[in-house]
């Protein structure tokens, strides 16, 4: 039994270290993984069944990264579906239970720009509105941009689009200290940037909303 748990937390610590070339969102659940494997290898151990056993049960509790999918987040996420119908933006809840919403180009930023534009406007403005009703939640807003240019452009340019979002929820009565920002540029392609459509996917603002359990 001891060789039983010594390799199934092993096997959790690898999940931990091996974090480091992951997205955040990789990088929350991964951790969240191996730290609930290596609790449940030694519950099972402690309580005489399967440490192999305790560590994967382990492992699906702690994927959930410290968030929650609640009533709450639930609804946000029927919301937000309903309120981006047709516009091309992407609403999911992601492994480690965040709602994601995926907003390309064609209806955030003008080429080489971080104005918003009017059709992201409607959606900004619904989005402040749901947040404003979970005021417990934390977002985060991540702006990449396609590999036209270089690093010394489009980095600040996609922080630039994370800030002015930013900055137009905060307008619409959402606690900006809520909101963290971060641009990548070009460095999370979802497309390949070797055509103009795959480029086109690229260039897109990220929002995630996670929900913390309480104490």
């Amino acid at each position: 039994m001891r060789q039983n748990t010594a390799l199934s937390i092993i096997a959790a610590a690898a999940l931990l270290t091996g974090c480091a070339d992951m997205s955040d969102t990789q990088r929350h659940t991964a951790t969240g993984a191996g730290i609930g494997a290596v609790g449940g290898a030694a519950l099972g151990a402690l309580t005489g069944g399967s440490a192999g056993t305790g560590a994967v049960v382990g492992a699906g509790l702690g994927a959930l990264g410290g968030y929650i999918w609640s009533q709450h987040m639930e609804q946000q996420k029927r919301e937000m579906q309903a309120a981006t119908q047709g516009t091309g933006v992407t609403v999911s809840q992601t492994a480690d239970n965040q709602l994601k919403l995926d907003i390309p180009s064609d209806i955030s930023f003008a080429t080489g720009r971080a104005d918003i534009e009017p059709n992201f406007r409607a959606v900004l403005d619904r989005f402040a509105q749901s947040l404003n009703a979970n005021p417990g939640t934390e977002v985060r807003i991540i702006g990449h941009t396609d590999s036209t240019g270089t690093d010394a452009i489009n980095d600040p340019l996609s922080l630039q689009r994370a800030t002015s979002t930013r900055g137009y929820l905060a307008d619409r009565g959402v606690n900006p200290a809520r909101i963290q920002v971060a641009g990548r540029g070009s460095r999370e392609p979802i497309a390949s940037n070797a055509t103009a459509e795959g480029r086109a996917h690229n260039r897109r603002v990220e929002i995630y909303v996670g929900e913390r359990p309480r104490g």
